[in-house]
């Protein structure tokens, strides 16, 4: 009786039931999202980091093996730039927005569907999933229009509008290879490139593209990955939840400014275009997807209705 209870002394001691115990509590998290469409939208320091490249696969591929659907968006600004540096093409601004000219957008479509996209699914695919690339010009998933940039011009006095070229934002998903690939064991990696109705290229904003698929799907969730720990108050505490009322008030009244508010605007549109609730939370932490879905207090700030 004496090594019994030794046993059990030990046991409790053992790491692995720690893990099975973890495990067991993700189980009620599993079923909630069994058989949903979760969207992630992915950049950041998190893509630019090898080992958190890899987590960031293992996880999105246990989200599958877990009977979820996801979906991958993903952004690359930072390696458009290094490699328009590298081939000596200078982009010029106007407004503080960089203009994507022809010679630049088949530079932006090069990087994002081709060397991003493809970097990702073999990682996907690394860690035992099976991953296909797409783009917006696939399937025709992302019809385009051209975006139009407004500015006030203080000389003048009166808004102007920017040329930004060939850059865009969704008029229209067609989410049908979506729901074909989600009848199978593939997880869709998604670069933000579109297609006009007439043929032309566009660029678009990653966390445009995922909140339009998203709202598209039906999406239980939309995980938009940042740098930032979420959205945080006037104190600089991070808010874990909010209505989109309270979100559109933070904006009025200047607690969210800079590039959080483009973010909360997709958060906003997404959530009233059918997405159940959209979380912005930071992908330099460990398995934050993870964290998000299967626990209890998540890891970021939730928008819903």
């Amino acid at each position: 009786m004496a090594d019994d209870g030794k046993k059990d002394v030990a046991l409790q001691d053992d790491p692995r039931v720690e893990r099975a115990r973890i495990l067991s509590e993700a189980l009620p998290f599993m079923q909630r999202y069994d058989k949903r469409t979760v969207v992630v939208k992915y950049g950041g320091h998190a893509m630019g980091d090898e080992a958190l490249g890899a987590e960031f696969a293992r996880d999105i591929v246990m989200l599958k093996q877990a009977g979820l659907n996801p979906i991958v968006v993903h952004g690359g600004g930072p390696q458009i730039g290094a490699m328009l540096t590298r081939l000596g093409i200078k982009s010029e601004f106007s407004g503080g927005l960089r203009i994507t000219d022809k010679a630049t957008v088949e530079i932006v479509e090069m990087v994002l569907a081709g060397s991003i996209n493809k970097q990702i699914v073999a990682q996907l695919n690394q860690a035992g999933g099976r991953a296909v690339g797409l783009c917006g010009k696939d399937g025709n998933l992302i019809v385009a229009r051209k975006v139009e940039q407004k500015i006030h011009d203080p000389e003048s006095n009166i808004e102007k509008i920017l040329d930004l070229g060939f850059v865009g934002e969704p008029e229209k998903i067609n989410p049908e290879i979506l729901e074909v690939i989600q009848k199978s064991d593939i997880i869709p990696v998604i670069a933000p490139i579109g297609v006009s109705s007439d043929g032309h290229t566009y660029n678009i904003n990653a966390d445009t593209v995922a909140g339009a698929i998203a709202a598209a799907m039906g999406a239980a969730r939309l995980l938009l990955l940042t740098d930032v720990k979420g959205v945080l108050d006037k104190q600089g505490k991070l808010m874990e939840a909010l209505t989109v009322e309270q979100a559109k008030a933070l904006m009025k009244d200047g607690t969210i400014s800079g590039g959080m508010i483009p973010k909360l605007e997709t958060c906003i549109e997404s959530v009233e275009g059918g997405v159940e609730a959209v979380v912005i939370l930071d992908g330099r932490v460990r398995h934050a997807v993870l964290l998000e879905l299967f626990t209890e207090h998540g890891a970021g700030t939730l928008i819903q209705k």
